[in-house]
């Protein structure tokens, strides 16, 4: 690598246009700081623009190439006589080197030309450098240097900390990066879910990306205290609290994402495991024709959706997209001649032009009390987050026979699973006929990366696109089954759901299996993935 030219008389001015075409006011601001070096991650750690957008401009003024996280060597040793408190207050990371030359991680360019002068004229080697981000350069520092790192900060933790010691700890620049670039890197892997785990030895951080669970980043134990506090006090949680689960809600802009974050925390033996549900604002699509389904299901769904009245199910286990779906037909029928009410649990798409009730146990407001209520509002279509009891289900079979359409959930595995568990709730025959027009069963599947082709590889590389596995994106797959005269008679001859299930498709439902196997025939998905997803069907 070249030795970058930091005489260039434009490089300053460069990389304040550059951050201020990121952020207007930044140059602004700049005459109000200690100094650009400040400044810039100041205003990263407020998630006004991300690590990678930082590094972008910073790469582009100083001609350092950016390293990848996954590009850089697992295995990096400790630089011989080298303090790691050196390296913490420089930010920079030995990561190879030899008897002449020796590369450098690097987070900024500031100090670059000190951080030269001291390797060349004190340890005698030619310097080459890398921006890498300044929160995986802490994190390395702290995994290379842990015997170090961790007898550092044991110290600072007893285990039962004050609450002003708490927040002066989630309040560490280091920590506040940490936990952004988290939250930077999960928006980056489309992640649903952050999980936060500390284990015996360690902090495990991994994230739940197309349904799956994958380790991405872990810590020593010694930080789990302070991380903890800092996403209690963005979650707005009790940070004072670690004896009792929590939950608690809070909007996030990371750089160009704008992200809603539900937070939950239970005590664990090595202390609180937290989950963050992220719902990312500027990724959502509320589309029937872009979650999966074929034409003919897509058409017979939105044929029912317009029917004045009578109950459509939509059915699947938790994490199978039911609320995407559901949503996706509120966006259809969102106009403004109707009036759309919702009772969720909790309301996880805010939505303009529908009216939006949370349920509220604590005084309770439950589906049954909030939907006795809200047929007195005059809607013209109601969604009941769940049916989860008889009197629920009651009080939809009662709305939607007095003229409005009434769309659900059931936890159920076929479509004909969603008769019996009506059955099983108490709910009679003559009811369940009069009123329930379709049932839609559906899961999500991983679909093929199309950058490697399933491959999980690039070139030798892991897919950057995929995180390696192969797999990016979800797609549904579905079975709809209408319900018609034939099977009405069935359902009031009390038949069992593989009956009704027969009855359907001979009446031209097409079953989840073989619409999956469609998917795997157009190289959407693989066999394996398939099997994955329909194991419970």
């Amino acid at each position: 690598m070249k030795r970058p030219d930091f005489l260039k008389k434009d490089y300053h001015s460069e990389l304040i246009e550059d951050l201020t075409a990121l952020l207007p006011v930044y140059e602004d601001r700049l005459k109000e700081s200690s100094g650009p070096e400040v400044l810039d991650w100041e205003l990263c750690s407020q998630g006004l623009f991300s690590e990678a957008d930082l590094l972008l401009a910073y790469a582009k003024v100083s001609e350092i190439d950016v390293i990848d996280d996954d590009d850089i060597d697992s295995e990096i040793e400790q630089y011989p006589d080298m303090p790691m408190s050196y390296l913490t207050s420089q930010c920079l990371l030995p990561m190879s080197w030899d008897a002449e030359t020796i590369n450098l991680l690097v987070c900024d360019p500031y100090s670059i030309e000190t951080t030269m002068y001291f390797f060349k004229e004190i340890h005698k080697k030619e310097v080459t450098f890398n921006l890498a981000k300044r929160s995986t350069i802490e994190h390395l520092l702290n995994m290379v240097y842990k015997g170090e790192a961790a007898e550092e900060e044991a110290d600072d933790f007893s285990g039962d900390e004050s609450e002003e010691t708490l927040r002066s700890l989630a309040s560490e620049a280091k920590i506040v990066r940490l936990v952004n670039e988290m939250f930077a890197r999960a928006a980056e892997l489309m992640a649903s879910d952050i999980h936060v785990e500390p284990e015996e030895n360690r902090m495990v951080v991994r994230f739940r990306i197309d349904g799956m669970l994958q380790e991405i980043i872990t810590t020593p134990l010694s930080q789990f205290p302070a991380v903890a506090s800092r996403i209690k006090l963005v979650g707005g949680l009790n940070i004072a609290e670690n004896r009792l689960p929590q939950d608690g809600r809070t909007n996030l802009k990371i750089g160009r994402s704008e992200m809603d974050i539900r937070v939950s925390t239970i005590p664990t033996m090595h202390g609180e495991s937290i989950v963050l549900r992220i719902l990312r604002k500027d990724a959502l699509s509320f589309d029937l024709s872009k979650i999966g389904m074929s034409k003919r299901v897509e058409d017979d769904f939105s044929s029912l959706a317009k029917h004045p009245h009578g109950i459509i199910l939509v059915v699947g286990p938790t994490g199978s997209g039911k609320t995407t779906t559901l949503y996706s037909v509120l966006n259809m029928l969102n106009t403004r001649d109707r009036k759309i009410i919702t009772i969720e649990d909790p309301v996880e798409y805010k939505t303009s032009g529908l009216s939006q009730m949370q349920v509220n146990h604590k005084i309770g407001l439950d589906f049954a009390s909030g939907l006795r209520n809200i047929v007195r509002q005059d809607p013209d279509v109601i969604l009941v987050g769940e049916i989860r009891d008889r009197e629920t289900a009651d009080i939809a079979i009662n709305a939607a026979l007095t003229g409005h359409l009434v769309l659900s959930t059931l936890h159920t595995n076929t479509a004909a699973g969603a008769v019996s568990r009506l059955q099983d709730m108490g709910i009679e025959n003559f009811l369940i006929t009069s009123s329930l027009i379709g049932v839609l069963s559906q899961r999500l599947i991983r679909c093929v990366c199309d950058i490697c082709n399933g491959k999980g590889e690039v070139e030798d590389n892991k897919c950057k696109r995929c995180n390696g596995s192969g797999m990016r994106g979800r797609t549904g797959i579905y079975e709809m089954m209408t319900v018609n005269d034939e099977l009405r008679k069935a359902i009031n001859d009390n038949m069992d759901s593989g009956t009704i299930s027969k009855i359907a498709v001979k009446n031209g439902m097409v079953p989840l299996l073989e619409d999956g196997s469609l998917k795997v025939e157009a190289g959407i998905t693989t066999e394996k993935e398939l099997a994955r997803a329909v194991a419970s069907h």
